[in-house]
């Protein structure tokens, strides 16, 4: 199952909305610290509402940490750039991917992009900066997961809303 790291966010309703995202379709979430706000803190609780609870949260006290914990698992590490040119829907996805997205003020430092193993654009109109974070992450994931096979079951999900599953 592709994973959804995020190196030092710096705003907690885009964490929240994101830990959100990934409870309902069962993916694993990496935090790499410092974040720019206290993990407890109550905008990201409020965004994330009782989801948060939910997620499967790893935190990392730093790029080298999570680095390490990268490589015992073997994973490929996929970053998503303002910077890239393969844009994430002509890209092949792997269960095992790492999709790195970086900081909504810099995005990630470039000893950071030469350590990914592929980065990736989501295309946009000329002109304008850059896509909010919890959406360019539901976009990029969504296709990750659609590609490997890895979407929720859409039966059990209406059953669930039914209270059957």
């Amino acid at each position: 199952m592709p994973r959804i790291a995020l190196y030092q966010p710096d705003i907690p309703h885009n964490t929240g909305a994101i830990l959100r995202f990934a409870a309902c379709l069962g993916v694993d979430v990496d935090i790499i610290e410092p974040a720019g706000f206290d993990l407890s803190d109550r905008g990201l609780k409020r965004a994330g509402m009782d989801y948060v609870e939910r997620a499967a949260l790893r935190r990392h006290i730093s790029f080298a940490a999570f680095e390490a914990f990268r490589a015992e698992r073997g994973s490929r590490l996929v970053l998503l750039s303002t910077k890239a040119e393969t844009v994430y829907t002509d890209f092949a996805f792997r269960p095992d991917d790492v999709l790195l997205f970086g900081r909504e003020s810099a995005g990630v430092p470039e000893s950071v992009h030469q350590t990914a193993e592929a980065r990736l654009i989501v295309p946009m109109r000329p002109g304008l900066r850059s896509i909010n974070l919890a959406m360019t992450v539901a976009m990029v994931t969504g296709e990750a997961l659609r590609q490997t096979g890895r979407l929720p079951d859409a039966h059990a999900v209406e059953d669930d809303k039914h209270g059957i599953a």
